[in-house]
């Protein structure tokens, strides 16, 4: 554990804090918060970063518990498993998920955590952590999909002092770029997050200067307690007493034969106080999809769907963590023994909010969403350049791709959007400039977002043409299962992804694959999954079904799903479609179901290599 040295003596008295000045040092730590971000786009060189900002930020009270930030970290988990002095001017980094208590959850995640001081105390925390594009490994982007340690995965950075009372451990940081494909672009991430975190010291040092210290950590305190008053309200006012709700999803695969993992959810609330409880869940995978979650981060995703779906207007910290209880079992999916691998580790991280949706929405279906969430798709290129001015030059492209967002109680969901908040797609300008490929088409598949009252958002095919040799890996998901649909909508498509070779031959190519070789002229399509969808689609306003056929979102045939029959010319025939209507409301159960998963599992798996060209995984088993 770590050892804070502090020279001030003495406790700070806690003071009451007025309306006003509580708002003004809110707000001050929000603009902080995002004043990170800017710093570290300015300063990183990966596209990861730079371009579609695959960070999280963080500023803390002086225990460590988030005030203010975005999900993905925990400061109490690193600092539990950090045996080592802190001092002024120190900045700790670690990338070793298993050494942090899972603080992060793969090797490619390098976090930094600075200690905030002011006047010889301890008067907070700054975090960040980015996705670095390469750690090293035996692939590049160190993504490897047959991974089955995390020791094949890239350089392991275990808990340190890079900055020792300021001073940079320049040995250190050298040892750990040799291990890395591009030393140039860590070394730039690294140093932005490293400016992030020392910009919102500086932030936070100047609110302690200009309301006093004892003011601003009594604020601390004020808007920590506000959150816990909050969700204690809304535990007691969503879940029942006694009362438990259970949820399952699955992954599709591990990405070395074996699959669907079975991810169970369940919650009971006793008092006050709501249990979350993982087990029943699959046991870790032999692949590296397994997602290392602690408490902590479990009690971290359950607050922000709370909020965001309930109340949204609530400031999301740490405050309510008392108030949630939760278990993981030892060896499952969630929390694999050292050595498991982890860099697949995006497909959990997309399905918790499916599991989340799932489960709290059986409250009140009409704050339920579909699923859609699902994963986070990784793509990567590399090579070394055949000809030109830049012959035998390194390139290499790591990117994040986007499916459908799921159907909603308020409207449609968008289609190809990012599962992250701050997230953004790299501008096909961009790829084209720095990369040797072109976007040949970046566009939504009709009627792959699940047909609803509220339609899914439908996935994208992005086809990349590329210009020279090199290899290419894919990680993604929802290729065997389905999006679901709620309240009576219906599922989205699922994903798919496949080479046109220059050659005029066709590639299938499973959803999580390293080291497949490409040729100049060759075409990499990138289908991903959509939405599902929200809502009897019978409900839904036959002219905006036509209205999305003539823009090309919904075919003629899928509008037939909806029960609408679109002419030639775009216009709706209403008659009909209403005999449509009542045939398909004649032929389908009542009432309707809440969840519509698609085929079970089995059918699923008999069906597979016929349906998706994939041979079928092999059902995971508990070892012994």
């Amino acid at each position: 554990m770590a050892r804070i040295i502090e020279t001030a003596t003495g406790a700070v008295e806690r003071v009451d804090v007025d309306p006003v000045t509580l708002d003004l040092i809110e707000n001050g730590l929000r603009n902080a918060r995002y004043e990170m971000d800017e710093v570290l786009f300015r300063t990183a060189l990966s596209p990861g970063i730079r371009e579609q900002h695959d960070e999280f930020p963080l500023i803390g009270d002086p225990g460590g518990r988030m005030v203010v930030g975005q999900f993905g970290l925990s400061i109490p988990d690193f600092l539990d498993g950090f045996d080592d002095t802190v001092e002024e001017g120190d900045v700790l980094l670690t990338s070793d998920p298993y050494a942090c208590g899972a603080a992060i959850s793969h090797a490619n995640d390098w976090l930094l955590v600075l200690p905030v001081f002011h006047e010889g105390r301890v008067v907070g925390w700054a975090s960040m952590f980015g996705h670095m594009s390469d750690v090293g490994g035996k692939t590049p982007s160190s993504m490897p999909t047959d991974a089955r340690t995390i020791y094949e995965e890239g350089v392991v950075i275990p808990p340190f002092k890079l900055y020792r009372r300021g001073e940079l451990n320049a040995d250190a940081l050298r040892i750990i770029l040799n291990q890395v494909r591009m030393p140039d672009w860590n070394r730039a991430d690294l140093n932005g997050l490293v400016a992030a975190c020392r910009t919102a010291a500086r932030r936070v040092v100047e609110m302690c200067e200009r309301f006093g210290t004892a003011t601003y950590l009594s604020a601390l305190d004020a808007l920590l307690q506000r959150n816990y008053d909050a969700m204690r309200v809304l535990l007691q006012t969503v879940f029942e007493e006694g009362r438990t709700l259970a949820f399952t999803d699955y992954i599709c695969d591990d990405g070395v034969g074996n699959g669907p993992y079975e991810l169970k959810l369940s919650l009971t609330r006793t008092g006050e106080k709501v249990h979350l409880d993982f087990t029943g869940s699959s046991p870790q995978a032999a692949g590296p999809i397994n997602y290392y979650i602690n408490e902590n981060l479990t009690r971290m995703f359950f607050g922000i769907y709370m909020i965001t779906v309930a109340d949204p207007q609530i400031l999301w910290n740490d405050g309510f963590y008392p108030l949630v209880d939760v278990t993981i079992p030892d060896g499952s999916y969630w929390k694999p023994a050292h050595p498991a691998a982890l860099n697949g580790r995006n497909h959990g991280i997309g399905r918790v909010f499916d599991l989340f949706g799932g489960l709290l929405g059986q409250t009140n279906p009409a704050l339920l969403n579909a699923a859609g969430f699902s994963s986070s798709p990784h793509f990567m290129y590399s090579g070394h350049y055949s000809g030109g001015e830049r012959k035998g030059e390194w390139f290499q492209l790591y990117s994040i791709g986007f499916g459908g967002i799921p159907g909603r109680p308020l409207g449609d969901g968008p289609d190809g959007h990012s599962l992250w908040p701050s997230f953004v797609n790299i501008p096909c300008e961009y790829l084209e400039s720095y990369y040797p490929l072109r976007i040949e088409r970046w566009e939504t598949i009709a009627d792959t977002g699940g047909p609803g009252l509220h339609r899914g958002g439908n996935g994208v095919d992005v086809a990349y043409v590329f210009e020279e040799p090199g290899e290419i890996a894919i990680h993604d998901d929802r290729w065997l299962t389905y999006p679901w649909g709620v309240n009576g909508g219906l599922p989205g498509a699922r994903g798919r992804k496949w080479i046109d070779r220059a050659d005029g031959t066709r590639q299938m190519l499973p959803s999580k694959c390293h080291g497949v070789p490409v040729a100049a002229g060759d075409v990499l399509h990138f289908v991903t999954w959509g939405g599902g969808g929200w809502g009897d689609p019978l409900e839904r306003d036959p002219e905006l079904v036509a209205t999305e056929v003539r823009r090309g979102l919904v075919t003629q045939e899928g509008a037939r799903r909806y029960g609408v029959i679109v002419c030639d010319g775009g216009e709706v025939d209403a008659q009909a479609s209403e005999t449509l209507r009542d045939q398909l409301r004649a032929d389908r159960p009542t009432p309707l179901p809440v969840f519509d998963m698609g085929p079970p599992v089995e059918e699923l798996l008999a069906r597979c290599e016929e349906e998706t060209g994939l041979p079928a995984p092999k059902r995971p088993a508990w070892a012994g």
